[in-house]
């Protein structure tokens, strides 16, 4: 508990400034001094009555964002004034023009790209989430700086997250794990992208968390006696060169080691980079390329590489700017080591991203450079689709923020940067949106392929069009790129508008046949009928032919079950209703919230509150669960690890609900295992005695393919909590021809 002392809060306040200035590392005069000084000032006056959810002065807050802008990123004085400032205007009585006229209008337009949105009117197809978020993002336009300070926001606020309530919590990891970790990747700040990583972990799943970060403790001692022998020839013979560097071993982060537990199926024992050796060294920019791999031969004498692991970013750097070169060798122990071979300036850009940039903007031009303002570019044509809704907006934006990626070639011979998965589709509109609108197939390395042809490293493309082309819906379903996905959507839309007056006329003369006044409140009832999102869909497929006699009718005929009342619906009867008495989905989902219990337990009584168990996750008794509101009033409970769940709370954070299981031996959950082993005589008996005789557990279905000596199950169980499937697991795994046993959720019930 917390405990207020303000001359100690009055010492501490001096310290984190000091702390602050000591951070600040980029060119200052005096003039810089007094300017953060008087943003210090106002700041800690106009928070001075304020606390944070710990207890704490909120002043610690903003002077920590300021600390990170300053020491972990690496800007200067106008970013950590606006770090300063960044919630004064959102939280305080001072206003947008009173921080013009104190600090000017840079100053000003950051701190609004900052200040969330108060109050959304109509949030139907949105969510006040994705409207500050891209509210936000239109001022990237401007100035990039305003996404650094959000990221050195939310790093502090993860920090500190623990003060937090249960369903907050949830939903600010959440958001990070979806969003901001991408965004700091994409950015390269990487180090920052990690640690979001693993704290988000920390609070969706902290049973992982928790393991994997005592794993790493327990073998640390362990790790850090190979490294130094591994490296000792190594600093010798780089040495003897007359080279100035240094060797540094960086352990992987916990979110990234659990990563590959899950892609590769595989325990904390077997994954065999937990650590990256990495070789900085000190040239000239002019020299870097040529000392790197100096350094890669003189290492390749010691280790054999494995030229499958062999990645060259130096040559062609990442799209957000990664310098480095990668290899993977053989130890002496026979275990597989990763090195990284990097320069001071790519080592610096690494670990600060494109605040480093910066930097080096004035001394040369090069690849990576362009790439992060090339993916700025993008991101700015994104932003000038006005008509597209937030959470429209907030998919797409998520698509540029893609970790794996290829390079293709245009027949001159130019880069296009794209994501793994890419087609011919997204290479066209990445060469040029009329390019992309008027694609009908292409040639890859002078062989003819389809539109949905999908792109490998290397491959040269040469776009074949027609004028008589358009964009078509069926493209969006293998496109990737958020650059494709919003023309495509914009050209359909458009295309949709043109011809919206004829499907409405067509769709009058339908429901005029069948005896129905086709007004506003009959059109919307008959999209909902047809499961349409907009009316635009709904006049555009009149127009196209999709709606016939038959469907107008078939939704008529519903007037027999609803007493007659379709045939009332008219313009006369929507003018009389009142206004008052409309609510928006967002307003129905906050009375529906109101009437929640503070948590919901879960079990048999449901007790007046309809829940259901989410299929994508299938949580069970004793998992760490969240519930989550619907527009139909039910409540459907997730894994608070389950990546459906996290999306929904990085959207709609305001429909969390709290809830936890009741004890209850007599309910039996669905659940399923993988087992992966070696093939023999009697296996399949021994699991069933096991599951059946050992832990009296009912099995729903039990299938066991063999091929080559190897088996692998897929086994569906009734268990009453997560205890029971765990100790299921732990007695399977003493099979000793048994490799591997896991958990599986119903999005893996096809294995």
């Amino acid at each position: 508990m917390y405990q207020i002392d303000t001359e100690k809060e009055k010492s501490e306040i001096i310290r984190r400034y000091r702390n602050l200035l000591s951070a600040w590392t980029t060119r200052r005069s005096p003039e810089d001094r007094q300017l953060v000084r008087k943003a210090f000032n106002l700041a800690a006056d106009a928070h001075k009555d304020m606390r944070r959810k710990s207890g704490e002065p909120y002043i610690y807050h903003p002077l920590e964002v300021a600390r990170i802008i300053a020491g972990e990123i690496g800007l200067g004085k106008t970013s950590i004034v606006c770090a300063l400032l960044h919630d004064v205007v959102e939280d305080t009585d001072y206003k947008l023009d009173d921080i013009r006229g104190m600090f000017g209008d840079k100053v000003a337009t950051i701190i609004d790209g900052l200040t969330k949105i108060d109050e959304i009117f109509d949030q139907t197809n949105t969510t006040p989430q994705a409207e500050n978020f891209k509210k936000m993002l239109l001022t990237l336009a401007d100035d990039v700086r305003v996404i650094l300070i959000k990221l050195a926001d939310r790093l502090h606020n993860m920090r500190t997250l623990g003060a937090l309530p249960l369903e907050k919590r949830l939903k600010i990891a959440s958001e990070t794990i979806y969003l901001f970790a991408p965004l700091a990747h994409r950015l390269g700040l990487y180090s920052i992208k990690s640690e979001l990583e693993d704290l988000s972990l920390k609070y969706t799943d902290p049973e992982v968390y928790k393991t994997i970060s005592q794993k790493m403790a327990e073998s640390k001692e362990e790790r850090k006696k190979f490294i130094n022998k591994f490296i000792f020839p190594i600093k010798k013979a780089i040495a003897d060169t007359g080279i100035d560097f240094k060797i540094i071993a960086r352990e992987k982060s916990v979110y990234s080691i659990w990563e590959k537990m899950k892609q590769k199926g595989i325990p904390f024992e077997e994954v065999y980079d937990i650590f990256a050796i990495r070789v900085i060294i000190d040239v000239p920019q002019e020299r870097e390329k040529v000392e790197c791999w100096k350094v890669y031969s003189i290492i390749t004498d010691f280790y054999k590489p494995n030229l499958k692991r062999l990645r060259d970013w130096i040559s062609i750097p990442k799209a957000n700017g990664y310098e480095a070169l990668h290899t993977t060798v053989m130890s002496q122990t026979g275990k597989w080591v990763e090195i990284q071979i990097r320069s001071e300036r790519m080592d610096e850009v690494a670990e600060k991203g494109y605040a480093a940039h910066w930097k080096y903007k004035d001394n040369h031009e090069n690849d990576s450079e362009s790439s992060l303002d090339e993916w700025l570019n993008k991101i700015r044509d994104l932003l000038s689709q006005e008509d597209s809704n937030a959470l429209d907006f907030l998919s797409d934006f998520k698509l540029n923020l893609f970790t794996d990626e290829i390079f293709a070639y245009t027949p001159k011979g130019e880069m296009k940067n794209l994501p793994l998965g890419a087609t011919i589709i997204d290479f066209a509109y990445n060469v040029h949106s009329q390019i992309g609108s008027q694609a009908i197939g292409a040639k890859v390395n002078y062989n003819l392929v389809p539109l949905n042809h999908k792109l490998k490293s290397g491959d040269q493309v040469e776009i074949i069009t027609s004028k008589k082309q358009k964009p078509k819906e069926e493209w969006l379903d293998f496109t990737v790129t958020a650059r494709a996905r919003s023309k495509i959507k914009y050209a359909i839309k458009e295309e949709k508008k043109d011809h919206a007056e004829e499907g409405k006329e067509i769709l009058n003369n339908l429901f005029a046949q069948a005896g129905l006044d086709f007004s506003p409140e009959m059109a919307e009832e008959f999209k909902k009928y047809l499961k349409l999102k907009s009316k635009l869909d709904l006049f555009y497929d009149a127009y196209s032919g999709k709606i016939k006699n038959k469907d107008v009718k078939d939704f008529g005929s519903l007037n027999d079950d609803k007493g007659g009342w379709f045939r009332y619906i008219s313009r006369p009867f929507s003018k009389s209703r009142s206004s008052d008495n409309k609510k928006t989905l967002n307003e129905t989902i906050i009375d529906q919230l109101k009437k929640m219990p503070e948590s919901l337990m879960l079990g048999d009584e449901v007790e007046e509150v309809k829940y259901t168990v989410s299929k994508c996750c299938n949580p069970i008794p004793g998992d760490d669960v969240v519930g989550f509101l619907l527009p139909n009033g039910n409540i459907e409970i997730h894994r608070t690890n389950c990546p459906t769940a996290i999306n929904n709370m990085s959207r709609y954070g305001n429909r969390i609900v709290k809830a936890k299981w009741k004890t209850n031996e007599a309910l039996g959950f669905l659940t399923g295992i993988a087992i992966k082993g070696i093939d023999r005589k009697g296996l399949v008996r021994q699991i069933s005695e096991i599951i059946t005789d050992k832990h009296d557990i009912g099995i729903r279905s039990f299938r066991m393919d063999t091929s080559e000596g190897v088996t692998t199950g897929l086994i569906m169980l009734y268990v009453h909590d997560n205890k029971t499937l765990t100790q299921l697991i732990d007695n399977l795994k003493e099979i000793r021809e048994i490799q591997t046993v896991k958990r599986i959720d119903r999005a893996d019930f096809s294995i």
